[in-house]
């Protein structure tokens, strides 16, 4: 009875996930903040990890009976090798709440995509799902072991499943699992979105190799020869990496590709390129029109990077433009132009995302919603 019951509750549990009511503080250890500032690279308009927690909890409710009953239902089930059905599959994942429930979860795909792998899909995409209760749960090497497994080729179809799990294994900053997934996402023929191209360019910048840059060459070399719109920070972190591997000559080419360099990241790559290049002169220039910009009092005025100021007084000591540079610099420090951000930090800041209309912002004040992300702060569940 209670296996033939099993499908029915999960299609009625997904279908109606988002009557839920959201209640009580569930605990949980997701996205505890370790020393220093996160570096993620993908928005939460694009890992959705908050909205997935919600429906996480939306199902909890729904379902009745207890979470370990239906995975041991499912469990036995396998164990007989019964047909795993897309609604039950669906409902296990949203279950999901340690790494022991990961265990039995990939296992179900495993079969799923065994009895499935010549069916497709429709409309509904496992993939996601699974990288974000990886990337939930800091199940980094579970991600890339699944990832990679050639048995599960054509389960993860999508872009977004592999985006996902390379921003994730940035974050642990676990840079050469992060190019392995690039890498395997290329073998499969998935396509590269304009994210995927800024996760793998900056990958390629955070290894600094002789290896990565040339792997980061060729991406762009690809990527423009079939027609794709590399976005900016992607071409930022190429020219950031072709500085760090001292070829001035190609930064320049890749900064001349950008098609908008009015911001902060943009002109301070352009600062630098100028003073590694030893156009000492050049960069005065464009720290002293960014002192004078006449730029509206609501617009932030340009800033720049201590560590780039630095570089700049270190190469013109004892130079010509010695005295020029001090004069800029300290006009800029008094203006508060300088800032204690690092080009590191500037080439690995967390986009913001889409805005959002005024009203609804002030209206999620006021009910409490987080700021960065706009979902509800009443669960510790769907803290960073």
């Amino acid at each position: 009875m209670a296996l033939r019951g099993l499908s029915c509750c999960a299609r009625f549990v997904l279908h109606h996930h988002e009557r839920a009511v959201f209640g009580g503080a569930l605990q949980s250890g997701c996205f505890k903040a370790r020393g220093g500032a996160k570096r993620h690279l993908l928005s939460e308009d694009v890992v959705k990890l908050q909205d997935f927690q919600q429906r996480k909890l939306a199902v909890a409710h729904q379902v009745s009976g207890s979470k370990s009953h239906y995975f041991d239902t499912l469990n036995q089930k396998m164990e007989r090798n019964e047909l795993i059905l897309k609604d039950e599959l669906k409902l296990l994942l949203h279950l999901c709440q340690t790494p022991e429930d990961m265990v039995t979860a990939r296992n179900a795909i495993y079969r799923y995509h065994e009895e499935n792998r010549n069916v497709a899909f429709g409309d509904f995409r496992f993939g996601p799902l699974f990288m974000r209760l990886c990337y939930e749960l800091g199940l980094e090497d579970m991600a890339i072991s699944t990832l990679t497994d050639r048995t599960l080729k054509g389960f993860f179809s999508d872009g977004t499943s592999f985006n996902i799990a390379i921003d994730m294994l940035f974050t642990k900053e676990c840079y050469e699992g992060a190019l392995e997934v690039v890498g395997e996402m290329k073998s499969q023929g998935i396509p590269f979105n304009k994210d995927t191209f800024t996760l793998a360019f900056a990958t390629c910048y955070k290894l600094n190799t002789p290896k990565s840059y040339r792997i980061c060459l060729a991406l762009m070399e690809e990527g423009q020869t079939k027609g794709i719109l590399i976005p900016r920070h992607a071409y930022c972190c190429a020219v950031a990496l072709a500085l760090k591997q001292n070829d001035t000559e190609r930064a320049q080419s890749i900064y001349s590709q950008i098609m908008s360099i009015d911001s902060r990241l943009c002109q301070n790559l352009r600062v630098l390129m100028l003073v590694k290049t030893g156009s000492i002169k050049d960069a005065v220039e464009a720290l002293t029109t960014a002192l004078l910009s006449k730029s509206s009092v609501l617009v932030r005025k340009p800033e720049f990077s201590q560590e780039v100021v630095a570089l700049l007084r270190e190469r013109s000591s004892d130079g010509p433009w010695e005295l020029q540079v001090e004069r800029v610099v300290r006009r800029l420090q008094q203006a508060g132009q300088v800032t204690a951000e690092s080009l590191d930090d500037l080439l690995c800041r967390t986009p913001s995302g889409k805005r959002r209309p005024l009203g609804i912002l002030e209206e999620g004040r006021k009910r409490g919603h987080s700021r960065r992300t706009m979902r509800p702060l009443q669960s510790t569940l769907l803290s960073e």
